[in-house]
């Protein structure tokens, strides 16, 4: 037999799908995905009820409806000051894993280098190198996920087509500062380079943070890609309706890469983003205290029990340092045990790097409700005995 492609076949399964796996093979309380308990707002639902019997539910346009689009273009405007061709400069996708897809295989040629930060969200890598791209990797590292100045500034040469930046980031829980982002867009223009902006969690930045986009620099409004997420946005992960933001000169290479591979989005889905998009700022602000008083909930549970908590800036995901703990094993030991044994499942944070990575650090999820968590403390102090 002829073999199959050589770059995606030899990625395993996703850690989440281990995990998660694990997790239900010994019933634990799961804390490696990153997907909430609840269903959503009810009213951004009941649209999408409303929408599925009342509209056509054939074919929508191949760009998303205008009803979105125009939408996503007003959420530019409203939160960040952006001036949105909706026609021109706005895409619907299924989900913003195929946002990713369809930005980087249209616009990177074989043999362009593209600089990423890690740890890396999983898809990433397998995305851009089956794009033909040289990734080109700059780490941060728990617990301070600093942001080496010296090393981003290496990774960038005249080869540079793009670079990939994820903020508020899965999985460091890190929001880039403004002045970090500046640095970013300065290597941009002096390399003459793009940036995707992966930004699906822009409502879940904690302790009073501003979310900084990288198409409001300066100098970026025409050279940054902005994705955003509807599953993020509305805690409907499930949805998978993704939106693109990019300048025309962008937009046309992307959108012709999009209709080839999902070409569209359920319309009703689409409606219900809209109408969740136009909700009033106390739906967004009230997302992100929900989700922080759930962090700070969660983060006295696992200090009380003995983790050293590595900050966390917003997100699903907290990081903890499990050696206090007196664990005799690496990250993958510890997330296999505590999912076994304790019935908590994490996410060794090993995962998200490529090479030399720590290996005393595991993520958990704190998404969910108050008895979700609870349940999960509960297990780890009869557990470590604490």
């Amino acid at each position: 037999m002829k073999p199959a492609n050589a770059i995606l076949s030899g990625y395993g399964t996703t850690v989440f799908e281990v995990m998660s796996a694990l997790a239900n093979e010994h019933k634990a309380v799961n804390l490696g995905q990153g997907f909430p308990d609840g269903n959503g707002p009810d009213d951004v639902r009941a649209m999408a009820h409303t929408a599925l019997d009342d509209r056509p539910n054939q074919y929508p346009p191949m760009f998303g409806l205008p009803e979105l689009r125009q939408a996503v273009a007003k959420h530019n405007k409203r939160f960040y000051g952006l001036d949105i061709d909706w026609p021109t400069e706005t895409l619907v996708t299924s989900g913003a894993t195929e946002a990713l897809a369809a930005a980087h295989f249209g616009l990177i040629e074989p043999g362009d280098e593209v600089v990423l930060i890690e740890p890396l969200y999983d898809c990433y890598l397998p995305i851009i190198r089956r794009a033909g791209a040289v990734p080109r990797l700059v780490r941060i590292e728990p617990p301070d996920w600093k942001l080496p100045e010296a090393e981003l500034r290496a990774a960038f040469s005249d080869r540079t087509k793009l670079i990939l930046i994820n903020t508020p980031m899965n999985p460091a829980a890190k929001v880039f500062t403004r002045g970090e982002l500046e640095l970013i867009a300065g290597l941009c223009l002096e390399h003459d380079a793009y940036c995707v902006a992966d930004e699906v969690y822009e409502h879940l930045v904690f302790d009073g943070r501003p979310h900084v986009t990288m198409m409001g620099l300066p100098g970026m409004r025409e050279r940054t890609v902005r994705i955003g997420s509807a599953g993020k946005t509305f805690a409907l992960t499930g949805w998978k309706v993704g939106y693109i933001t990019a300048p025309p000169d962008l937009m046309t290479p992307i959108a012709k890469t999009h209709q080839f591979l999902t070409f569209t989005t359920p319309p009703n889905l689409q409606r219900a983003s809209a109408y969740g998009l136009e909700k009033d700022d106390g739906y967004f602000t009230g997302l992100a205290r929900g989700l922080e008083r759930s962090r700070d909930r969660f983060r006295a549970g696992l200090e009380e029990i003995g983790f050293a908590t590595v900050e966390c800036h917003g997100t699903y995901f907290i990081t903890v340092d499990f050696r206090p703990l007196g664990f005799n094993g690496d990250d993958v030991d510890f997330c296999r045990t505590l999912t076994t044994e304790a019935g908590v499942a994490a996410v060794p944070v090993s995962a998200f790097y490529q090479r030399d990575p720590p290996r005393h650090f595991a993520r958990f999820s704190f998404c969910k409700e108050d008895a979700t968590l609870d349940e999960a403390l509960k297990r780890m102090r009869a557990f470590f005995g604490r």
